[in-house]
């Protein structure tokens, strides 16, 4: 006796041809949309190194630093730059000599970053300007992540005052909510070390939330596309990359500039 085979009906196939081409639709309507929305997604969704993401750059690196080469150039760090070589770490890719470095010490309410206790003493060693920032989670207690920062950060004479790092928008609160947390962390750090703390963040980020409401703060700014061939005079620093090459460190690291001179700069540390 001869097996049938299976035969779809006409309907099945149909049916079949036509999901397929709306699946299809969708997929294309979902990568029209992203790719659209691309820099406000690059703005304001959080990643692994806590940074802002960039497109590519309208200048070289070297450019950039060559223009600004009166002034003074850094690094930041935190756990994911991994066995560092500080005997080499003098220059930023091209030979422009590394004066200071920022190391994250805390993050949220209750983490103090993996590497903050071993960076933050070798950068010392090295006789390196030094700052210490506290990444702000906008959903956690503001205080208490005033707290972790103060319980795991001293500062002296000569160092960066602290930094708040502001990146992401808030979940579970309104913009105004997030302005309050950010300046009770804001008094309560400032209380605690006698200084007004350093807010970093995007620059879309500072022209949308920020640049009105905390204007008496120092401002870091990250901007990894524009060619600024003079700093914008409210800024004290430049983040200008993420993807910069420095002897001693695997991978790629940020590297920021001063808004002055290294003489300058002894204005905005902690006297």
């Amino acid at each position: 006796m001869a097996v049938r085979k299976s035969v779809k009906s006409k309907k099945q196939k149909s049916f079949f041809k036509s999901n397929t081409f709306y699946v299809g639709i969708f997929i294309a309507f979902v990568l029209i949309i992203s790719y659209s929305q691309r820099n406000v997604l690059s703005y304001y969704l959080g990643f692994k190194t806590n940074k802002i993401i960039a497109e590519t750059r309208v200048a070289s690196l070297d450019k950039v630093l060559d223009t600004h080469i009166e002034k003074s150039f850094g690094i930041d760090i935190s756990e994911y730059q991994d066995k560092i070589n500080w005997d080499n770490l003098k220059e930023i890719e091209g030979g422009f000599p590394i004066e200071f470095v920022f190391v994250r010490a805390t993050v949220g309410n209750d983490r103090r970053d993996y590497k903050f206790k071993k960076y933050w003493a070798k950068a010392k060693d090295n006789k390196l300007i030094c700052g210490a920032y506290h990444y702000y989670r906008p959903n956690e207690n503001s205080i208490e992540q005033a707290n972790n920062f103060i319980k795991n950060v001293r500062l002296h004479k000569g160092d960066f005052p602290p930094v708040l790092d502001i990146e992401k928008l808030p979940k579970e609160q309104s913009i105004d909510r997030l302005k309050v947390g950010l300046q009770r962390w804001l008094n309560v750090v400032e209380k605690h070390y006698g200084v007004k703390p350093i807010i970093y963040s995007s620059e879309s980020y500072y022209n949308d939330f920020l640049k009105e409401d905390f204007s008496d703060y120092p401002f870091w700014i990250a901007n990894y596309t524009a060619f600024y061939t003079h700093i914008d005079s409210d800024w004290s620093l430049w983040q200008v990359t993420e993807n910069a090459k420095v002897n001693g460190i695997k991978g790629c690291v940020d590297v920021n500039i001063y808004n002055g001179t290294s003489l300058d700069l002894k204005e905005l540390l902690i006297h």
